[in-house]
C-alpha cells in the first residue's frame, strides 16, 4: 500500500504540493489527475524518492520510501529519453539489468511484451528509427520489464493512436490482474475513467477530490439530461433547474442543477407533447474535471 501524509513540497517561494493525503490499496489502478503544473510529477518524484517533500511523509508497505528497494518500481516519466543507436531488444535488456534481472530471464519477458505491443518485428531495428508511437511502447516495455511491484505512467497515452492506445489500455488491465500496484496521470478523462478505481484530482497542488469515480459522479449533483421531442432550445432554456441546453443530433442536452429537476421537467414535456427520448445520466469525467478545475463556466 501506498500512503501520503499531509505531503508538502515547496521550491523556494513555490508551493507545488499542498498538504495531500491519500491511500492507494495493493492491485489497484490509481487517477492522479489535473491541469499542467497542478503538482503530478512533482508528487510522482516524492513517492519515487527522487524528491524529498518539505513536509509530510510517503510509505510503501509500512516502511518509508526511502527505504523502498527500486527495483521494485517502474518508471514511465513524461518526458521520453531512449538511446537512439541501440537496438530495441539492446535498450530494454539494459533497463531490465539495471534492475537487477538476469539476461536469460529478460529475454523470455521480452519476447512477450513485444509481441503484446506488435513490435516482434523491430526487436533489432534501432530505436531512433521507430515511429513516436513505437518508441513509447518501447519504453513502457522497458520500464516494466522487471516485473515490478510499483508502476507510475506520467501520461502514457500520449501520442498514442487509438490502436496502440487499446493495446496500452489492455496491458494496464493486465499488469494489475498479475497484483502491480499502478498509479497514472492522463488528460484523457475516458481513459481514466475507464481504467482506475480511484483517483485524485489536483488544482495548483491541492486536492479537490479523493476517492472513487463512482462516487465523484454520485456526490457531484448536477446531471445529463437528453431530451428528443418538439421542443426549442429556448422554451428548455426557461425549464426550472436547467443550468445549459446543448442542440444534438437527435434532439437536446440539458445540464441540470440537480437530478431532482428531472422529475418536474419530465411532467412538463409529457403534458405538452410527445417525447422519443428521455435519458437522465451522470456528468463524465471530463466535464466534472472541467468544472473542478473552472475550464466549465455554468
Amino acid at each position: 500500500m501506498v500512503k501520503l501524509h499531509s505531503v508538502t513540497k515547496k521550491y523556494n517561494n513555490v508551493l507545488a504540493v499542498n498538504n495531500l493525503s491519500f491511500e492507494i490499496k495493493p492491485g489497484e489502478i490509481f487517477g492522479l489527475i489535473g491541469q499542467n503544473g497542478a503538482g503530478k510529477t512533482t508528487t510522482f518524484r516524492m513517492i519515487l524518492n527522487l524528491l524529498p517533500p518539505t513536509s509530510g511523509q510517503i510509505d510503501w508497505k509500512g516502511k518509508k520510501v526511502s527505504e523502498l528497494n527500486r527495483n521494485h518500481i517502474g518508471y514511465l516519466p513524461e518526458e521520453r529519453g531512449m538511446y537512439p543507436k541501440l537496438t530495441v531488444e539492446d535498450q530494454i535488456l539494459l533497463f531490465g539489468r539495471l534492475h537487477g534481472k538476469k539476461k536469460a530471464e529478460l529475454k523470455k519477458e521480452l519476447s512477450y511484451w513485444l509481441e503484446k505491443f506488435e513490435l516482434t518485428d523491430k526487436r533489432k531495428a534501432l530505436t531512433e528509427t521507430l515511429s513516436k508511437g513505437n518508441q513509447q511502447k518501447v519504453q513502457l516495455i522497458a520500464s516494466i520489464i522487471h516485473k515490478p511491484q510499483l508502476l507510475i505512467l506520467d501520461e502514457p497515452f500520449s501520442g498514442l493512436d487509438p490502436i496502440n492506445a487499446g493495446l496500452l489500455k489492455d496491458a494496464i488491465l493486465s499488469l494489475k490482474e498479475q497484483g502491480t500496484t499502478i498509479i497514472f496521470s492522463s488528460h484523457r478523462m475516458d481513459h481514466v475513467e475507464e481504467l482506475c478505481d480511484h483517483l485524485c484530482l489536483l488544482k495548483k497542488g491541492e486536492s479537490l477530490y479523493t476517492g472513487s469515480i463512482e462516487m465523484l459522479k454520485k456526490s457531484y449533483g448536477k446531471v445529463n439530461l437528453s431530451i428528443n421531442g418538439p421542443f426549442s432550445a429556448d422554451e428548455l432554456k426557461k425549464l426550472n433547474g436547467v443550468v445549459k441546453v446543448t442542440s444534438e443530433k437527435n434532439g437536446y442536452r440539458l445540464l441540470l442543477k440537480d437530478e431532482k429537476d428531472a422529475r418536474e421537467i419530465f411532467h412538463y414535456v409529457t403534458k405538452n407533447g410527445f417525447i422519443e427520448k428521455f435519458s437522465l445520466e451522470y456528468l463524465s469525467l471530463e466535464e466534472i474535471f472541467k468544472d473542478k478545475v473552472g475550464e466549465l463556466h455554468v
